[in-house]
């Protein structure tokens, strides 16, 4: 079995979703049977997040996501892509509003888009995380921390709340094939 770990240290954006897109596939080319993110982010952009999740579900190997240290915004979707979820014990996980920064003027319509946008990656982002942490013994209210009450949540309420497996500072061994992404 070969495990190929990569370090996701960045903002969600268009170059880490290319470069984590280009390095799981690397990754598959060098005949890993499974791949291990270790991440550590502050989010970033919602359609990255949400094409980086749907991209590692569609991956043909098991997928493991971990906490190096803060998992926030977008990058809880990305982290709940794996099947394997662990979190170092002095980490933490945030949920928060969102929020657009917009450039310039602004039309109606255009406002009325990007209000339609946000309601809707908001609805998506819940059922998503609603999903990945079924029959958790404390469920997460995610409609709350996406609209008013920003939340932290700690490794030992991530395992009550679904989001984690195990809290764990995973190690990884000298052999390891390991590639990282940052900005």
């Amino acid at each position: 079995m070969t495990n190929h770990v990569i370090h996701f240290t960045g903002p969600i954006n268009s170059s880490t979703c290319g470069q984590l897109i280009n390095k799981c596939s690397q990754a598959l080319k060098q005949d890993a049977s499974e791949l291990t993110i270790k991440i550590a982010t502050m989010g970033g952009e919602c359609s990255y997040g949400f094409s980086l999740y749907n991209f590692l579900m569609s991956l043909p190997i098991p997928v493991n996501t971990h906490n190096l240290g803060t998992v926030e915004s977008m990058g809880n979707i990305i982290f709940l892509a794996g099947q394997r979820r662990t979190a170092c014990h002095h980490s933490k996980f945030l949920f928060h509003p969102f929020h657009w920064t917009i450039h310039g003027s602004v039309d109606h319509a255009r406002m009325s888009e990007y209000a339609m946008s946000l309601d809707f990656d908001r609805v998506l982002y819940a059922r998503i995380v609603a999903e990945r942490t079924q029959g958790a013994g404390e469920p997460l209210d995610v409609s709350q921390y996406l609209t008013a009450d920003s939340r932290i949540v700690t490794p030992d309420e991530a395992i009550a709340a679904g989001l984690i497996h195990a809290v764990e500072d995973l190690g990884m061994s000298a052999d390891t094939t390991s590639w990282c992404i940052h900005s």
